[in-house]
C-alpha cells in the first residue's frame, strides 16, 4: 500500500503545479468520509456475520479495523445530536441547541464540508457549518417519489419527478458531485463528507432487481438466521461462545415454525426488501470510493462506517398497508422491519433501537485509513462511543475547538480520539460511558454495565463474562449495582434535563421479557402473491 501511495503522490508532484510543501500539508490532513446508516442492526453486514452481500464493506473491514464495543445513543435524534457535537445528547440537546457541529469546527481548519442525507436536527446543514447539502431535514422520507417536503438541495426545496428516482442512489450522486466540484476548484483542499443514508430505516423500499435477488432466502426464518449469523460471528473471532452466548428469542416473538405459509411468505418479502436496502448502500459506497480513486483522493483518506442505533422493532403500519394493497418494496408504501427480524438483525444481543441494552446501543463500526492500520482485518475491543468522533476528526485535521461559540462558552468535549487505536497504541480509557432515552438508561464502567428498560429495576452485567446480558447480577451484587447507579445519577445531575420530556412508550414497544404485545406477523394476501413472486411461484 505504501509503495502505491508514494508512486501516485510522486506522479501528482511531477504532473501538477503544486509545491512539495502543499502536497505534504495535504498528506497530513486527510479527506474524511463518515458514513452513518439508519436502523442497521449489529449483524446485518458481512463483516459482522451477516449474509447480505456487502463486498465493499468486506474490503474496508479486511484492510481496516472493526470495533466490537462501539456505542451510539440508541435512536436517530440523540445519536445525530451527539455525533454532530461531540457531546452527550442531554448536554447538546436533541435538536443540537448547544455546541458546535463537526462542520463548523472543520470549516475553521479550511476543510470543504458536505452533508448528505438525513439531518433530523434543527435548522439546515448549510447554516450549521456545511458548504453544501442534499437530503431530507426530517426523520425519514420515502425512497421513491413522492418524497416528503423536507428534501432540500442546499437551502432550496427539492422535488424529484423521475419515477425511477431512488433516494440512496441520488444521495451518492450528489456526494460525488460536491466532491468533484471542490476537487476541480482546489485539488489540494481536504474535504469532510457526512454521508447519512436513510437506509434501511422505513419505509422498506428498494429497486426491484435488488429485492428479487433475496426473495425466498429468508423462508428459513429468524430462528435459523440468528443461529447462522451467530456461528459466523464465532468463526470470525467477533465473540467467544463461553462469554457471549446467543441470547434467547424473546417470548413475545413467535417461533418461525409456528407461522402459516402465508405469514412466512410476507415475512420473507419484508426481510428481502430490508436486505436489498443494505445491499444497495454497499453498491453506492463502492461507486463513491471508486470515484475518489479516479480523482486521486484515495491516498489520503479516512473512512468510518456505522449505524445510528440497533435494529428497529416497530411494525405499526401493517394493517394500513394491507388495506391499501401495498407490499414491502412498493412505492407509496411504508412497511417496517418488525419484531422478529429486528431480533435477528441484532444477533446475538437483546433488545432494540431506543433501549440501552446492547441491542439498542451497540453498532458495527469499521475504520479504514489509507495511512494504514496496525492490524488490518483485526478487531478493536476498547469501548468507544460516538462522542469520540469529533475529537478524532479534530485530531486528523488539526482543527481546534474554540472556547466560545456565538458568545457562549463551548461545553468541554468528553471524547477521546480513535486514531491511537488505529495505530495499535494504548489510549486512555473512558472512566464511564452513559446512556439515556425515555425510561431506558445504562452506564458502562470498564466491563461492568448497569441497565434498565421501561423504568423497571436496574440489571447488572459483567460484560467480560456475559457479553449478551443474559445473567442479571443485581441481586447477587447489590453494592456494585448501587455504586454504578450513584455514578450514573452524578452524571445525570450535572446535565440540564429540564428540557427533556420522558414519555411512556406504548405497550407494543415494551421489553423482551414477555410483557410486550405478542408479535403476530401479517399474512401475504393471495391476490398480491404475484407482485414479488417467490422462486417457483405459479399463477393459478
Amino acid at each position: 500500500m505504501k509503495n502505491s501511495i508514494q508512486s501516485r503522490l510522486l506522479g501528482r508532484i511531477i504532473i501538477g503545479s503544486l509545491t512539495l510543501a502543499s502536497v505534504l500539508q495535504a498528506q497530513t490532513r486527510p479527506d474524511i468520509v463518515y458514513v452513518l446508516l439508519d436502523d442497521l442492526g449489529f449483524s446485518d453486514i458481512g463483516p459482522y456475520g451477516g449474509e447480505v452481500a456487502t463486498p465493499t464493506l468486506d474490503r474496508l473491514a479486511a484492510e481496516g479495523l472493526r470495533f466490537t464495543n462501539f456505542y451510539n445513543a440508541s435512536k436517530c435524534e440523540p445519536t445525530r445530536a451527539s455525533v454532530m457535537s461531540g457531546l452527550y445528547w442531554p448536554v447538546t440537546r436533541l435538536n443540537l441547541i448547544r455546541g458546535m457541529t463537526i462542520g463548523e469546527v472543520l470549516q475553521g481548519a479550511d476543510y470543504a464540508t458536505f452533508a448528505i442525507g438525513k439531518w433530523h436536527l434543527a435548522g439546515n446543514p448549510v447554516n450549521r457549518g456545511f458548504d453544501r447539502y442534499f437530503g431530507h431535514l426530517g426523520g425519514f422520507s420515502p425512497f421513491f417519489p413522492p418524497v416528503h417536503d423536507s428534501f432540500r438541495l442546499n437551502d432550496q426545496p427539492y422535488w424529484p419527478t423521475d419515477p425511477e428516482w431512488f433516494a440512496t442512489n441520488v444521495m451518492t450522486d450528489y456526494a460525488i458531485e460536491f466532491i468533484e466540484e471542490s476537487h476541480q476548484a482546489d485539488p489540494n483542499k481536504p474535504f469532510f463528507l457526512y454521508l447519512s443514508y436513510n437506509a434501511p430505516h422505513n419505509p422498506l423500499q428498494a429497486p426491484r432487481e435488488d429485492i428479487m435477488r433475496y426473495r425466498g432466502r429468508y423462508l428459513k426464518g429468524w430462528d435459523v438466521l440468528r443461529q447462522e449469523r451467530y456461528q459466523r460471528q464465532l468463526a470470525i473471532g467477533l465473540f467467544d461462545e463461553k462469554t457471549a452466548p446467543l441470547s434467547p428469542r424473546p417470548r413475545n416473538v413467535p417461533a418461525w415454525d409456528s407461522l402459516t405459509p402465508e405469514q412466512q411468505d410476507l415475512e420473507d418479502l419484508r426481510m428481502s426488501v430490508y436486505a436489498a436496502m443494505v445491499d444497495n448502500v454497499d453498491q453506492n459506497l463502492n461507486r463513491l470510493l471508486a470515484r475518489l480513486d479516479e480523482l486521486g483522493r484515495s491516498d489520503n483518506l479516512l473512512v468510518l462506517f456505522m449505524s445510528d442505533n440497533g435494529a428497529s422493532p416497530y411494525w405499526r403500519t401493517d394493517e394500513d398497508m394491507l388495506a391499501k394493497d401495498r407490499l414491502p418494496g412498493d412505492p407509496r408504501s411504508n412497511w417496517e422491519i418488525g419484531l422478529g427480524w429486528a431480533n435477528a438483525s441484532n444477533t446475538p444481543f437483546r433488545l432494540y433501537k431506543r433501549n440501552q441494552h446492547e441491542g439498542g446501543i451497540l453498532t458495527p463500526m469499521i475504520a479504514w485509513y489509507s495511512g494504514g492500520v496496525a492490524d488490518p482485518g483485526g478487531w478493536i475491543r476498547e469501548p468507544s462511543h460516538i462522542i469520540d468522533l469529533m475529537t478524532t476528526f479534530m485530531d486528523v485535521s488539526g482543527a481546534e475547538y474554540p472556547a466560545t461559540f456565538k458568545g457562549e462558552p463551548n461545553p468541554p468535549l468528553p471524547g477521546k480520539s480513535l486514531m491511537p487505536l488505529l495505530r495499535g497504541e494504548q489510549r486512555e480509557s473512558h472512566e464511564a460511558l452513559y446512556f439515556l432515552l425515555y425510561d431506558h438508561a445504562s452506564i458502562r464502567q470498564d466491563d461492568w454495565k448497569l441497565a434498565r428498560v421501561d423504568g423497571l429495576p436496574w440489571e447488572l452485567f459483567n460484560l467480560a463474562e456475559d457479553r449478551t446480558e443474559t445473567n442479571d447480577l443485581a441481586a447477587q451484587m447489590p453494592e456494585k449495582a448501587a455504586s454504578l447507579e450513584a455514578t450514573f445519577n452524578q452524571w445525570l445531575e450535572a446535565v440540564d434535563m429540564t428540557h427533556y420530556d420522558n414519555p411512556t412508550p406504548p405497550d407494543h414497544l415494551r421489553d423482551d421479557r414477555g410483557s410486550g404485545v405478542p408479535y403476530i406477523p401479517s399474512a401475504m394476501p393471495p391476490h398480491l402473491q404475484y407482485r414479488y413472486p417467490l422462486p417457483g411461484f405459479k399463477c393459478h
